[in-house]
């Protein structure tokens, strides 16, 4: 995504806490809630990625301390014309991934040991080329900080009954009860308004990368269905950050279909093998030959 959508976004979440102040403060809520806003968006520009990381409990590897992966990320990092990023292994049995950072001097990839161990070389490199996608679109940014601060405001709203008894609040009760239902509805629809449109194009864009679209087509059926059977616990806890991964890593907290942050993965795999349909660009070259 551009810095304009950026922009665009971030404005949105300032606004949401504006209006989460006013309701429960009044004009003095909305001021303070202003400041607070502008702190978390200058706070998580700077370090959204890591808290996302450390959520995970995520692990830097050197690239050469893991020869495949490292050598499938540097092919794929030199193919999309990006530096390489840094390379993170979380270790969770649910096969899935996601990247992070601001912008692709500072891009980090995340894979789960659970990944690493159902892939093959190619899906690998399927996978990794959709996460260079986002990198490369600068969607990477757009997405921790979605995540943080959606994350905030869905905290906020899960303390509205106590700061609600302000009487500045201009809507009494009402306003609280308006606050705890609609502020984390609010957060959800903006991450589901970027979300399907910037996988659907990572994917296009990271078949492009690696150059064979059935490659990822393949990765998402199996990541898919172990996700639907293999707990995530971290995402369960913090659903506000399931928008960062490939696929949805949730399943234990069923939402329903309109408020999903992912496509449905029929969806694209369906779109790459139409993909795979017409000329392409040159497959890779990786390690396996």
């Amino acid at each position: 995504m551009s810095y304009a959508r950026t922009a665009i976004l971030l404005a949105a979440m300032t606004g949401l806490f504006l209006a989460i102040g006013w309701l429960l403060g009044g004009t003095g809520g909305a001021l303070i809630a202003l400041a607070v806003a502008v702190a978390l968006n200058a706070f998580t520009y700077w370090n959204s990625d890591k808290m996302v990381l450390r959520l995970y409990g995520a692990r830097e590897i050197d690239p050469g301390s893991a020869s495949e992966l490292g050598r499938i990320v540097a092919q794929l990092a030199q193919n999309a014309g990006l530096p390489m990023p840094r390379l993170y292994i979380i270790e969770n049995p649910q096969p899935n991934a996601f990247a992070t950072g601001r912008d692709p001097e500072h891009a980090a990839v995340a894979v789960t040991s659970g990944l690493l161990g159902v892939l093959t070389p190619q899906e690998l490199s399927g996978v990794l080329a959709h996460e260079l996608a986002h990198v490369k679109n600068r969607d990477t940014l757009t997405m921790t900080v979605t995540a943080t601060i959606a994350g905030a405001v869905s905290m906020l709203a899960n303390f509205a009954f106590l700061l609600g008894n302000n009487r500045n609040n201009p809507l009494g009760f009402v306003g609280v009860v308006l606050v705890m239902v609609l502020a984390p509805l609010a957060a959800a629809l903006v991450q589901m308004a970027i979300s399907r449109t910037r996988e659907y194009e990572a994917d296009r864009i990271g078949a492009e990368i690696c150059g064979r679209p059935l490659w990822l087509a393949s990765a998402l059926d199996k990541i898919s269905g172990a996700a639907g059977i293999i707990d995530n616990a971290p995402a369960e806890n913090n659903p506000a950050t399931a928008h960062l991964f490939i696929v949805n890593p949730l399943h234990g907290r069923k939402v329903d279909n309109l408020f999903a942050t992912h496509p449905a993965t029929e969806n694209r795999i369906a779109r790459l093998q139409a993909m795979a349909g017409h000329k392409t660009a040159a497959p890779m070259r990786g390690p396996w030959g």
